[in-house]
Formats: C-alpha cells, sequence, structure tokens
C-alpha cells in the first residue's frame, strides 16, 4: 500500500493507494468508516454513487485509465474508482489505480470541499482524451467509407469504439446523479455548477459519439450491399448476353443426324450474324432502359 497524508490549513488529506482490506480496516477505527463501505470500497467495478454516513460524506467516483486505443468492453477495464470519505476537517481518497492527479497536488486549497471538487473535476477530465479519440476515430470511419470505398473498415473495431462510448456515457450520467447530491458551501455553488455543466457536455458528447457509430455501421452496411448489387447486377447483364446464344449453340451443338441447317453453306456465318444482331438488339435494349 502507498500511503501519502498532507496537512493544510483547515483540513488533511490522506490518499491510500492499492490497500489490502487488512490495512483498510484498520483505517476504519483512525476515521470512524463504517465496515460496511469497505465492500464498496474493495467491490470491482462498483458504479458511481454518494451516501451519508455518521459524519462523513461517501463518494464513489470512476476516472478513465483504459489506453485511448485499447479494446475493452466492461466497466472495470474502461475505468477505475475512487471511493471519498469527506468532512470538514478530513479527506480520505482510496484507490486501487494510479492517477496523476493524485500526486503533486497544490496546498492552495482552503477547505475540504473545494479539494474534492477539484478532484471531480480532474475525474472528469479524465475522459476529455480518450473522448477525442474516439470523436476523431469516428471521423476517420466516415472518411474510409465514403472516400476509400469502405475497403479498410473493422467492424471489430467500430464495435468496441461504440462499447467504450456506451459504457462512458453511463458512468458519467451516474455522476450527474452523485454530484446532483452533493451539498457545498455557497462560495463553491458555482464550481459545483461548472462540475455538472463539465459533465453534461461529456455526456452530450458521448451521445452523439454513439449516434456516428450507429450512422457508421448503417452507412457500411448500405456500401456493402450497394457493393453486392453491383456485383449481381453485372452478373446479370452478363447472363442477358450469353443467355440467348447459348441457347442457339446449344441447338446446333446436338447431334442429331438430320438438321436441315447443318447442310446450309452459309449456316455457321448466318448463325454468328443471328447471334451478333441479338447481342446488339439487347445491348441498346440496355442502354435505352439506361441499365447500363
Amino acid at each position: 500500500m502507498s500511503k501519502s497524508v498532507k496537512y493544510f490549513k483547515h483540513f488533511i488529506w490522506t490518499d491510500l493507494e492499492a490497500p489490502t482490506q487488512e490495512e483498510l480496516e484498520l483505517l476504519t477505527g483512525m476515521f470512524h468508516i463504517d465496515l460496511n463501505l469497505l465492500e464498496d470500497i474493495l467491490e470491482q467495478g462498483h458504479l458511481p454513487k454518494i451516501e451519508k454516513v455518521n459524519s462523513y460524506t461517501f463518494i464513489i467516483l470512476r476516472a478513465y485509465s483504459a489506453n485511448p486505443n485499447a479494446n475493452v468492453s466492461s466497466v472495470g477495464e474502461l475505468s477505475n474508482k475512487i471511493a471519498f470519505f469527506i468532512n470538514e476537517t478530513n479527506i480520505l481518497t482510496v484507490h486501487r489505480a494510479s492517477f496523476h492527479f493524485l500526486k503533486n497536488r497544490s496546498n492552495e486549497c482552503h477547505s475540504s470541499e473545494e479539494m474534492m471538487l477539484d478532484l471531480f473535476n480532474e475525474i472528469l477530465l479524465s475522459y476529455e482524451g480518450p473522448l477525442q479519440a474516439q470523436s476523431d476515430r469516428m471521423d476517420d470511419f466516415e472518411r474510409q467509407i465514403f472516400l476509400q470505398s469502405g475497403h479498410t473498415i473493422s467492424i471489430e473495431s467500430l464495435y468496441y469504439q461504440k462499447s467504450k462510448a456506451r459504457i462512458s456515457k453511463k458512468i458519467l450520467q451516474l455522476t450527474q446523479g452523485v454530484l446532483n447530491q452533493v451539498v457545498v458551501k455557497p462560495e463553491l455553488n458555482s464550481t459545483l455548477q461548472d462540475t455538472k455543466e463539465t459533465t453534461l457536455s461529456y455526456v452530450l458528447q458521448y451521445d452523439e459519439v454513439i449516434e456516428d457509430a450507429n450512422t457508421i455501421l448503417n452507412s457500411y452496411l448500405s456500401v456493402t450491399a450497394q457493393r453486392s448489387n453491383d456485383a449481381m447486377k453485372l452478373l446479370t447483364i452478363f447472363s442477358a448476353f450469353f443467355l440467348p446464344l447459348t441457347f442457339i449453340a446449344g441447338i446446333y451443338g446436338m447431334n442429331f443426324r438430320y438438321m436441315p441447317e447443318l447442310e446450309w453453306q452459309s449456316g455457321y456465318f448466318m448463325t454468328l450474324g443471328l447471334m451478333a444482331i441479338i447481342s446488339i438488339v439487347i445491348y441498346l435494349w440496355f442502354k435505352r432502359k439506361k441499365i447500363i
């Protein structure tokens, strides 16, 4: 376990990274933390929540921790949680993963609530880079479909992009619910409101990514279907040309002894001429109907 304790003018911040259950239980006596909350802290994939316990406010939020290029499809793979215990004189943060924004924090915060909101904002900012990367990826998919005939688009990659956007949106919507229940001093209401607006902005942007993913998938399927239709159209045109020609060749390819045309001196050339006329008529008909 990595433990960091920082003393501010009006409060103390204790940060615990990757503690074991035994180490957490030792801290419950010092901070008077309800033992039932340890299960929430240690549970993998726990979603954002807020709860008032004795003199503390207990909050769980999740920060984006996956590589933006990684293919993930679950909450635990995409993000890691940070648990907060907050009151007037103490703020305790517990997390398994290492977060750079939890280290080297300045001592300019004047209250535990101000520190809490500052950390909330950093958690939200962890979604900004991956969100921009996903938006750029959607643009790449569109270019591949419409400018490169969709030959290089990966359906698997599109699925994971949509999955990450859907999970991120779900986490941020639950974070919205937590922020709506947070109560701070009047002078910090503006900061809290900015945090809420940032969360809403990210939710809407992730909503756009999901909508773009659905649109791109439909466009890809349409382009693929169009290519299949073009191939079938080409095969149909070839069949229309060769079917009557094959029919004629089949008749005169039969081995009956008495076939009058077999004795014609110009029968071969007349048959070729008939085939040519049929081909020209079919071609002109296709042109008139704008099929070719």
